[in-house]
């Protein structure tokens, strides 16, 4: 994976100066100045570097309407996986994150590495209000779609930022959780790095950029095949890589039945299983592919459908899964 992130190096400074950030952090969670310091985290966040810019008050306008910030946030709570990736990739460790969908107890494997220490605070769907402000944060950043209903609850603990959903173009949330904790500019200079990788896939790919590559998703009693508005769409959409006609469209995906997949067609298959830890995806899966229908796709018949990640490739979907999706692509269609 070619992602450059950017790890900011804290600078351990006198008494004094950490006694003033200490005020200023429990500032910024809505605490007031008598409030004793938050207990230690085995978590080390990056000291603030007393910069002008870093002090100023900032306001975020988001899914919610707007929040201010008195300053540059050190203790950052992620209630999104799409975001747990985003602010690796921005160098800024969180104090507690949601895990995993397919376990909420832990985070996953690719980007665990870059966590260590960091609390887990529920799932996506559930996070834990009590684990939450036992952290006490100077920022959360959540989603609408998820966490809606407990926006107000999330709000008296901290000041609380969100993006409307997963679905789409990853960019735009990764800008809006790099504007919320202050690095804008670094933001832009991580989707500067994935545009000229993308210019390079272009250039690279030659004629096999016309690939028209179909995508599918096994679950749990469903199958989707998947269109333009979604993780894996995006990728593809930014690569300029055609979809087949039947999934060439602005939607989100289709749920279908066995009837449909002749639907599947492309020149390259990609499909993904979502397991909830009875095995029922893998089952559905192993039945469909077993099915005459799949099996008479030509796609299937030139040996070119390829089992890819459902995390990358669509659970987690940040920049970092992102990359890991380009380095896949670059291999099936490129060769590389």
């Amino acid at each position: 994976m070619r992602l450059r992130t950017h790890r900011l190096i804290g600078k351990r400074g006198l008494v004094a100066a950490a006694m003033s950030l200490m005020l200023l952090v429990t500032g910024c969670g809505g605490q007031s100045s008598e409030t004793q310091a938050p207990p230690q985290s085995n978590t080390e966040t990056p000291a603030q570097s007393n910069t002008a810019s870093d002090q100023q008050p900032y306001t975020v306008k988001h899914a919610m309407g707007e929040t201010t910030l008195p300053g540059t946030p050190q203790r950052v709570v992620m209630l999104t996986t799409q975001g747990v990736e985003t602010l690796i990739a921005l160098g800024v460790k969180p104090v507690g994150a949601v895990g995993s969908f397919t376990d909420p107890t832990s985070f996953y494997d690719f980007v665990k590495p870059e966590l260590e220490g960091v609390t887990v605070v529920g799932s996506e769907s559930q996070p834990s209000l009590e684990a939450i402000a036992a952290l006490q944060p100077d920022l959360i950043l959540g989603m609408k779609m998820r966490q809606e209903q407990i926006y107000q609850q999330l709000s008296a603990i901290a000041p609380t930022v969100f993006v409307e959903e997963p679905r789409g173009d990853w960019k735009d949330n990764f800008m809006l959780f790099a504007e919320a904790v202050n690095k804008k500019e670094e933001g832009e200079k991580v989707l500067a790095d994935w545009n000229k990788r993308v210019e390079e896939f272009k250039v690279k790919a030659g004629d096999k950029l016309n690939t028209e590559v179909s995508i599918v998703r096994f679950m749990p009693g469903r199958v989707r095949i998947y269109y333009n508005d979604t993780f894996s769409g995006t990728i593809l959409k930014d690569l300029g890589i055609p979809r087949p006609e039947a999934q060439n469209k602005e939607e989100f995906a289709a749920e279908v039945t066995k009837e449909r997949i002749p639907e599947m067609e492309g020149d390259i298959l990609f499909y993904f299983t979502y397991e909830t830890g009875d095995g029922e995806g893998s089952k559905l899966e192993q039945e469909w592919t077993n099915d005459s229908l799949w099996k008479n796709l030509n796609v299937v018949k030139n040996n070119k459908a390829f089992k890819v990640d459902d995390t990358i490739w669509n659970t987690s979907g940040g920049v970092i899964a992102a990359n890991m999706v380009l380095d896949e692509l670059e291999k099936y269609i490129i060769g590389e």
